[in-house]
C-alpha cells in the first residue's frame, strides 16, 4: 500500500517490485488491500492541527470519468497541506458551499483568509457560510491550490483514468492523506530536516500499519 499510494506506480508495477523482493501477490490483491485498509490507516495517522491563522487555498479541476465531466474540488493550506477534496458533477455555488461546509466541519474553525480563482461561486458560498472571513480572488494568486493538483494528475495518467466518481473519491481520501504525511511542507526545510521528517513519517507509518511488529 505504501508503494502504491506514495509513488506514481501502477498496481502491476507494485506487483513486480514485490516479486523482486520475494513477495508473490497479485495486483488485484493490492487493490483490495487499499480499499479494505486504506481508510483505517489514514484515520490513525497524525494530522496537522488547525489554526485560526491558516489560509485556505481553494480550487477545482475537471476530471473525465467514463466519458463524463466531473469536478474535483480541493482545499489546501498555506503550507500545501491538503485539507479536503470532494468529487462533484457540478461547478456552481451549491458545489462550492458543499466544500466549505465539509471544511468547517473537519477543521472546526474558520481560517484567517481564503484564496480562490475568479469563480464567483466561491464568493457566494463564502458570504453565506463565513461572511466575516477575508476573501482574495485574483488570477495567478491561487498557484498553491493549482499546483496541488499535479500529483493526482500524474497518478491519473499512470492509472489511465478513474472508473467512477466514488472510486476517485475513495482513492484521493487515502492518496492525499498519505502524501500529507510523507511530503514536507512548502516552507523548504533543509535537506537534513527533510531527511529526519521522512524517517519519523516512516516510523509512524510502520506503527500504524503493524509493519514494525
Amino acid at each position: 500500500m505504501w508503494l502504491y499510494f506514495r509513488f506514481p506506480l501502477s498496481l502491476r508495477l507494485v506487483e513486480e517490485l514485490l516479486l523482486e523482493r520475494g513477495i508473490i501477490v497479485s495486483y488485484e490483491t493490492i487493490r483490495r488491500w487499499g480499499r479494505k485498509f486504506g481508510s483505517a490507516y489514514v484515520k490513525r495517522l497524525r494530522r496537522k492541527k488547525p489554526s485560526r491563522k491558516d489560509i485556505w487555498h481553494l480550487d477545482e479541476v475537471v476530471i473525465s470519468i467514463a466519458g463524463r465531466k466531473h469536478w474535483l474540488w480541493r482545499a489546501v493550506d498555506q503550507d500545501g497541506y491538503v485539507l479536503d477534496e470532494i468529487v462533484q458533477a457540478r461547478r456552481d455555488t451549491k458545489a462550492a458551499k458543499r466544500l466549505l461546509v465539509r471544511l468547517l466541519k473537519k477543521q472546526g474553525l474558520t481560517p484567517k483568509r481564503i484564496v480562490t480563482d475568479k469563480l464567483r461561486s466561491y464568493g457566494a458560498a463564502k458570504r453565506d457560510l463565513m461572511p466575516t472571513v477575508e476573501h482574495r480572488s485574483y488570477k495567478g494568486l491561487n498557484n498553491r491550490a493549482e499546483n496541488s493538483h499535479l500529483p493526482l494528475r500524474k497518478r491519473e495518467r499512470v492509472m489511465q483514468g478513474f472508473r467512477s466518481a466514488g472510486g476517485l473519491q475513495q482513492f484521493i481520501s487515502v492518496f492525499s492523506a498519505i502524501r500529507n504525511h510523507f511530503v514536507p511542507s512548502n516552507r523548504k526545510p533543509s535537506a537534513l530536516t527533510t531527511h529526519i521528517l521522512r524517517i519519523r513519517a516512516m516510523a509512524q507509518w510502520k506503527a500504524v500499519t503493524g509493519a514494525a511488529a
